[in-house]
């Protein structure tokens, strides 16, 4: 069973199951676990990696338009060393003080390789999920696309420097709130724009129409890809940029970008879908559903 079987498994047994974060009572929570293997290039300082692993459930606690309040993490290691401890815990509490969040610490425990589980709290009275997007609602990404994509070139090339400030991501926690007055749905692009967008698509029971020219893609992209083939892979469907997709109704958008924090790009319609049709679709043609898995 790979993790997209899993995830079904789960959503089908679990009420509250596929939103980015579950809501209690106002109090927003979510859990990631990022591991050496699959989500720490070689390279990857342990400053960057508490400031990964802890923003990539910030981020969580920003797709649901959420303040974010804490997080803590477990450290695992095959074994402790201060150097690395004390990089990990300056890089858990930057990031959470780039979004006014704490780092209020967790657990440590040995494992025979490197993983992070964090757990991010927020706070909300009016989350948005990823299943109220209407047809006629614009399509919208914070920021730029493939960012993660490039630094694991640059982490292959040996460009350690420049791969982790790029790794360094900044949770879209302010852009979040913004949105949140606007949005119709939203969720994180975590897993890459192309399956976010059938996960959107899935859950608000609608289609989605793309403009491929529209879609955002980091200039360091251009740099490193080499064609535009891989452009487009980096940009589209690598994932693990943690910007914010949403839908937002076309007479809302202006506002919603003048109150957005960081550049919000209309990329597409939300469509009413038609049965035995692509539901996603890229300048006509069905847009691929796959992205960032793990295990894979």
């Amino acid at each position: 069973m790979n993790e997209r079987a899993a995830l079904s498994l789960v959503g089908g047994l679990v009420d509250h199951a596929g939103d980015d974060a579950a809501v209690v009572d106002g109090t927003v929570v979510t859990t990631d676990m990022l591991h050496d293997r699959t989500d720490f290039p070689t390279g990857t300082t342990r400053y960057t990696a508490g400031w990964r692993a802890v923003g990539a459930s910030l981020s969580d606690v920003a797709a649901t338009g959420a303040e974010a309040t804490a997080a803590v993490a477990v450290y695992a290691a095959p074994e402790f060393t201060e150097p690395e401890l004390r990089d990990f815990l300056a890089g858990a509490t930057d990031v959470c003080e780039a979004v006014g969040a704490s780092y209020v610490g967790g657990d440590l425990d040995t494992h025979q390789e490197f993983t992070v589980a964090t757990t991010a709290l927020g706070r909300t009275d009016e989350p948005v999920g990823r299943g109220g997007a209407e047809p006629g609602d614009r399509l919208c990404v914070t920021g730029t696309l493939g960012r993660s994509g490039a630094a694991l070139r640059l982490f292959e090339a040996g460009a350690t420097d420049r791969a982790n400030e790029l790794f360094q991501f900044e949770p879209r926690v302010a852009a979040g709130l913004a949105l949140a007055e606007h949005a119709t749905a939203m969720m994180d692009s975590s897993d890459g724009l192309a399956r976010s967008c059938h996960q959107l698509a899935e859950a608000s029971d609608c289609g989605l129409a793309l403009d491929a020219d529209a879609v955002p893609v980091a200039d360091v992209v251009h740099e490193v890809a080499g064609s535009d083939e891989a452009v487009r892979e980096l940009g589209w469907f690598f994932g693990e940029d943690f910007e914010l997709v949403c839908a937002i109704p076309e007479d809302r958008v202006e506002e919603a970008r003048a109150d957005c924090p960081v550049p919000l790009s209309v990329v597409g319609e939300v469509t009413r879908g038609d049965d035995g049709e692509p539901v996603v679709t890229v300048d006509g043609e069905a847009l691929p559903d796959r992205g960032f898995t793990h295990g894979e």
